[in-house]
Formats: structure tokens, sequence, C-alpha cells
């Protein structure tokens, strides 16, 4: 199974990429590969970030897609995951989606798990909606907020999920919303609601570290912030009660319902893990 982000259109306050790069370092992924980058992206756009220590060049790193793997024996999951961190391409999307799903499907990934982030009208005093689509019905029963209903321009995310299901590869994309009023970087709140929402996909605990309290000191701040301004406490406010009106009781009732029995079946697997399949 592979989990993907893709840092620029698709990472809004970088909440997706956060998610990637969060479970490699819980899970101490290793390296395994990454595209050539001279194909698929313009430098001049995406430029190369270049290390200079005490007057010497110690390193360069080009924008590209990196492939890094969690073993199930370091995770305690049931399969191995291949995590892929990229930076959205500049060129040629066609030859990228048919050499990243190339190199997934030669590892024996047979499942894609997508993430990305996107700037919305949404208060941050509320949960975090994540919207979710995906190529088979049962993968999505029981995750996100709401079914995805979106008809425009994409980005590499959404011709990826497309492309992935081409190749009979099963593939869920979740898609978190950022308030657009606090849309700088990091946003631990919704890069927790991502993880979570890939637990659900998963049925599975994943690693939170730090993560929920950092979303509390978050959110604190943004409530000082928006208290040393009337404009935006009133903004946030009308945001609230339009969240409130479309949040029936029961709707809340279904998601607490569901809640519950996702945390029932966690702990009735828990301490169960398999083999290491991708």
């Amino acid at each position: 199974m592979a989990i993907a982000a893709f840092e620029g259109w698709n990472d809004a306050a970088e909440a997706a990429s956060g998610v990637v790069n969060h479970l490699g370092i819980a899970w101490e992924s290793t390296p395994i590969a990454a595209i050539d980058p001279d194909d698929f992206y313009d430098f001049q756009v995406n430029r190369p970030v270049i290390e200079v220590v005490g007057g010497k060049t110690e390193r360069l790193v080009w924008p590209t897609t990196r492939l890094s793997l969690a073993r199930a024996s370091d995770t305690g999951l049931p399969r191995d995951i291949v995590l892929v961190h990229g930076v959205e391409p500049n060129m040629r999307w066609r030859g990228f989606t048919d050499e990243l799903i190339g190199g997934l499907t030669e590892l024996g990934v047979e499942m894609m798990i997508l993430i990305g982030a996107l700037l919305a009208d949404s208060p941050h005093t509320r949960p975090v909606p994540v919207q979710v689509s995906g190529s088979e019905p049962k993968l999505m029963r029981g995750v996100g907020s709401e079914p995805n209903e979106y008809k425009g321009s994409s980005g590499i995310v959404g011709v990826l999920q497309y492309m992935c299901a081409a190749a009979d590869i099963p593939t869920v994309s979740l898609w978190a919303s950022v308030p657009h009023y606090v849309a700088q970087s990091p946003s631990p709140k919704v890069t927790l609601a991502l993880l979570r929402s890939i637990e659900d996909v998963l049925d599975v605990s994943l690693p939170q570290a730090d993560l929920p309290e950092e979303a509390r000191a978050w959110e604190r701040g943004v409530d000082e912030l928006a208290q040393q301004d009337s404009d935006v406490a009133e903004y946030v406010r009308t945001l609230e009660e339009a969240k409130d009106a479309t949040d029936l009781p029961e709707a809340s009732g279904d998601a607490i319902a569901r809640e519950f029995e996702r945390y029932l079946r966690r702990r009735g697997d828990e301490g169960h893990a398999g083999g290491g399949e991708f």
C-alpha cells in the first residue's frame, strides 16, 4: 500500500505533505527511490535548494518525488507502507504518472491513499471537514465527513487518482479543508484530521505523537488572534453559524456512532499484525 502527498497546489498550509513527513519520521522509513526530475520539473519555478555551511557547499536537493519504505515489522501494521512525498510536476504529467504508477506496481503496491488540502470557508473552531472519493465504495465507508462532489481544474492528486483506478489499483482520495483566513504553515489540526481519516480507511491506529497537543495549541493561537481583530472575530462567528446550520443533529449522532464502532473494531484488532505485503 502507498500513501502519497504532493507539495504545491494540492497542499494548502502543507497539511497533506505534513502527514507523510510525520509518518516517515514516526516509522523511520527508509528512502528507496526518486523520480529523475529533469523531465518533469521547471527549475526556475521549483528551484533546487542548496545548503552552505561555513562557506562550504554541503548539499544540493532537487525538487522531485521521493519514495520511502516503512516495514510492517517496524510499524506494527499488517502490511508494508510506501510513503510518496512529491513536488507537483510542472510538465509531462502523463509521463510522470506512468512512471510513478509503474514503479509502485513493481514494488507490489495494491492500494493507494492520496491526500490533499485546500483553502475553504471553514471555521477553525469546528472539526476539519474531510471530503472523500475513491474507486471502490467499500474503501470509503465511514471515512471523511462527506463524499466529494467536484467538477473543475485538477492537480496531480486528481490525475493520479484517475490513472491509478485505470491501472486497477484501488484508490482513495482524502481532501481536508484549511480555513483560508489562517492558511500559513503548518496547520497541525488539519494534518491530524487527515491522519485520522487514513486511520478510518485502514481501520488501524497510527502514531500521532504530539499532533493532538499541537492542534489544540494552534486552535488556541488562532482564537487569540481573532479576539484581537473584531472583523475577523465576526467573520469566524458567521462561518460557525453557517457550519452549525448544515450539521443536523442526526448527522452528528451518526458520526458519533461511527466513531464508537471504529474504536471497538480497532480495540478488538489491537496487537494483530500480519505479514509484510504492500
